[in-house]
Order: C-alpha cells, then sequence, then structure tokens
C-alpha cells in the first residue's frame, strides 16, 4: 500500500509539472505601465538617430517594477503600412526591468517604433524586445518575446518651443507622459511556472 501511494504522488507530481509547462506556454503575463520619456544625451552611435529614454514602473503578473530603455530612433520619418501619421523607427536599444524584489530582466530591441499622430497630437509606440539574461529569479533566462505598447501626450516642449505640428523636431524638444501595456509569452524555452515567474 505504502508503494501504491508513493507511485500515486509521483505521478501526480509529474502532471502537475506537465500541466504547469502547458499553462506557462499559453497564457500570457501582462503588464501595465506610466511614466516619461525625453531624449538623452548619450549617443549610441547609429547615423541618423537620436537618443531617447523611457522611465516607467508598473504592476503586473510578476508584481511591481520599474523600466527603463535606451533607443536609437530615426530622426527622419519613414513610410509605414501601419501608422496614419508620421512614422520613426527604433534602429536599436535596451532596457532594464527592476522587479520589487531586486530581480532584473534584461532586454534588447528588435523592432518597432513611434507613429505619432499628428491631429490628436499623441504618439502611439510599439516594441518588441528579445530577453537576453537576468538575475535573482530571472537567472538564466533567455530567448522570450516582449510586446511593448504604449501610448505617449505631450507634457511639455523644451525652452526651443518647437511644435511639432509646424515642422518642429518632435524627437529632439518634447517630453512626453506615456501608459500602456506589455505582454509577455514563454521565456526562451523555459518552463516559467516552474522557475515561479509567470513571464
Amino acid at each position: 500500500m505504502k508503494r501504491f501511494m508513493k507511485h500515486i504522488s509521483t505521478v501526480a507530481l509529474m502532471l502537475n509539472l506537465g500541466v504547469a509547462g502547458i499553462y506557462a506556454q499559453h497564457n500570457p503575463v501582462r503588464m501595465t505601465f506610466s511614466g516619461n520619456g525625453a531624449p538623452n544625451a548619450i549617443d549610441l552611435k547609429h547615423p541618423g538617430t537620436h537618443t531617447a529614454e523611457e522611465n516607467v514602473a508598473g504592476i503586473g503578473t510578476l508584481g511591481a517594477f520599474t523600466f527603463r530603455d535606451l533607443r536609437a530612433a530615426a530622426t527622419v520619418p519613414q513610410p509605414s503600412s501601419a501608422c496614419a501619421g508620421l512614422f520613426f523607427p527604433t534602429v536599436a536599444g535596451g532596457g532594464v526591468f527592476r522587479f520589487q524584489d531586486g530581480s532584473l530582466l534584461k532586454v534588447l530591441i528588435t523592432g518597432g517604433g513611434d507613429c505619432i499622430d499628428l491631429v490628436h497630437v499623441m504618439g502611439h509606440c510599439t516594441l518588441t524586445f528579445q530577453i537576453t539574461g537576468g538575475t535573482g529569479r530571472f537567472q538564466g533566462v533567455t530567448g522570450g518575446v516582449l510586446t511593448y505598447t504604449e501610448t505617449a501626450v505631450p507634457v511639455f516642449f523644451d525652452g526651443s518651443r518647437h511644435d511639432h505640428r509646424n515642422g518642429g523636431d518632435y524627437g529632439n524638444h518634447l517630453r512626453s507622459g506615456r501608459s500602456g501595456p506589455i505582454t509577455a509569452f514563454a521565456l526562451g524555452g523555459t518552463d516559467v511556472q516552474r522557475r515561479r515567474t509567470c513571464l
């Protein structure tokens, strides 16, 4: 009887771990945030770009977090079938998520950019991030994908008073407030439920 109970316990554990793996693969994590963005003086060495910085804080499945990214964004708008306004693609960049427990999640930008709606005076940004590593509960996690979507509205322009609606440089003079969701799927094939991370 004791041996039978041990066998049942083993099967139950295997079933539990199997279901956790399936759950992790099919249930995206959602995080929401708000914060700000502005130009940054750091030169990321990509011709025809300026450096933008974002600092946001939020909450989601993984708990409270802050996120900072630096990215090289094109200074000249490019054609885009997904943007009715001016589209400024992101050329390169990366960022770091810091969670309440001190764990870090490092990401690199693999695509996306800003779509500037001149009629409604706001920007819509979608960025795709590749997870490149982490610390704490994210130690050894790589390869997952994050989709970062935000709406940015002007807070103020710098002292030059350039207004992007009148030919000013949107990227170099506008300080903006940002908010939006972040959605993530599996982290590089890692069974995220077993690692107690849900990203």
